[in-house]
């Protein structure tokens, strides 16, 4: 389950990274608009720019939702386990807690 909620997490960064792409590219389209072209053309440049800005600040909106609802799942899930097996769950708390304590000692 926390595998399919990090691919997800990704697969959502690399859309908002791809959208903000987009937003800039509109962006740059808009200024040379403006440098380039007047009328109709320069009018029709910023529609189109925040079109593209709307349609990428939407899809952050539903990928941050799937992120939040994926996050809450595996919050539970871990909840859960923690407390079917609470032995189980300090053990493995204490273990990585000696690794790190290890790892940060050698610096």
């Amino acid at each position: 389950m926390m595998k399919e909620t990090m691919d997800e997490f990704d697969q959502g960064g690399s859309r908002m990274a791809g959208d903000t792409r987009t937003v800039i590219a509109g962006g740059k389209r808009l200024l040379k608009g403006a440098a380039d072209e007047s009328g109709e053309g320069f009018a029709v440049a910023p529609v189109n720019f925040a079109e593209r800005f709307a349609n990428a600040r939407a899809k952050l909106a539903d990928t941050s939702r799937a992120t939040i609802a994926k996050t809450r799942e595996a919050a539970a899930a871990t909840d859960a386990y923690v407390h079917d097996s609470p032995w189980k769950a300090i053990g493995v708390a204490a273990a990585a807690g000696i690794l790190i304590g290890v790892l940060a000692a050698r610096r």
